[in-house]
């Protein structure tokens, strides 16, 4: 069986379900999140989390993240940018070290380093894979919480990469921490597949460099269980974006 296969078996037995995302829809605010799109994880060769060939998932997801970024400053909507971010020599298992501070993986993608100069566009470095606990501060406050309330933000709409550890993780967590009421005026989270990427590890490889069969971590069907997971805790899928001419 072939990870084609495999994704195939999800889609018959799992099928997903897309819509359309308006950011400019009446009588609502629309924040754009963006998850760790920095040289560790998405640029080739930057790191040993980053794909160490041109990958068409993570070019896509890049593309697509540009474009979105570009139309939400131009209409002067909020953007929020996670930098994976990790003090040199803290392990974060099971993970090799990555994104490490001064190393330059932690820095955004050179398509999306513009966004450190753009009025509306927050960054926030974290330290761990769940951005909406690494945005906790020492005061017991939280830098997502802070950002959605202070923008009156009604709909989140993620993208980045890893679409099943990072985007997910944020994506759970903020889903409860509205129901606890920590951002009060959110109403969805919206989640943009094509503006999604996840790894690729096939089990030979993982076999080969010694991590173990169960390392595997095949790209096709990770996304789809990503985006399959967050969709059944109440993330809604999105397969358009509809922007202004």
């Amino acid at each position: 069986m072939t990870t084609r296969d495999l994704t195939d078996d999800l889609e018959a037995a799992m099928p997903l379900a897309f819509t359309d995302f308006d950011p400019a829809a009446t009588n609502r605010r629309a924040g754009l999140v963006i998850v760790d799109e920095v040289n560790g994880f998405a640029t080739v060769g930057a790191g040993a989390l980053a794909p160490p060939v041109p990958n068409e998932q993570v070019s896509t997801m890049v593309s697509e993240t540009v474009i979105l970024a570009r139309h939400f400053t131009a209409q002067g909507w909020p953007i929020l940018a996670f930098q994976d971010t990790h003090i040199p020599g803290k392990p974060e298992p099971p993970y090799p070290p990555h994104c490490e501070a001064g190393t330059g993986e932690e820095e955004l993608v050179p398509e999306l380093k513009w966004l450190e100069q753009d009025s509306n566009t927050t960054l926030v470095r974290k330290d761990c894979i769940n951005g909406f606990i690494g945005a906790m501060r020492a005061d017991g406050s939280n830098a997502v919480a802070d950002w959605v309330t202070e923008n009156g933000i009604t709909d989140l709409l993620v993208v980045g990469i890893c679409t099943d550890i990072c985007v997910m993780d944020f994506v759970l967590t903020s889903l409860s921490a509205r129901n606890h009421d920590m951002m009060p005026g959110l109403k969805d989270i919206y989640v943009y597949g094509k503006g999604c990427s996840t790894f690729d590890l096939p089990r030979e490889t993982a076999e080969q460099i010694g991590y173990g069969a169960a390392a595997a971590h095949p790209q096709e069907p990770t996304h789809y269980m990503g985006l399959y997971f967050m969709a059944s805790r109440g993330a809604q899928l999105v397969n358009k974006v509809v922007l202004p001419a």
